[in-house]
């Protein structure tokens, strides 16, 4: 049994780093941050690379990986999200 949650858990932990790539697409292709709380995003970077140091610590590796994925994913919606907003911003 353990080794089957283990097994769901590796698969949520990519799953949850996926969700990030469909918003990063879209703010790629509209050039636009309208609607997307950069504060929120940092947010959610934060909590990942602290659940990624979590899982250093702790020796799990499929937590580390998940939320360095994770991080990976939602830190480049932030970064497109900062550029085009203050893009936005200076055009305004």
């Amino acid at each position: 049994m353990k080794d089957i949650v283990a097994m769901v858990f590796g698969f949520a932990m990519i799953l949850n780093a996926g969700l990030f790539i469909p918003q990063a697409l879209h703010l790629w292709r509209t050039k636009t941050a309208a609607g997307i709380s950069v504060p929120s995003f940092l947010g959610f970077n934060l909590l990942q690379f602290i659940g990624a140091l979590h899982g250093w610590f702790q020796q799990d590796r499929a937590l580390m990986f998940g939320m360095l994925a994770s991080l990976i994913t939602c830190g480049s919606v932030t970064l497109l999200a900062a550029r085009y907003g203050a893009a936005e911003k200076a055009r305004a």
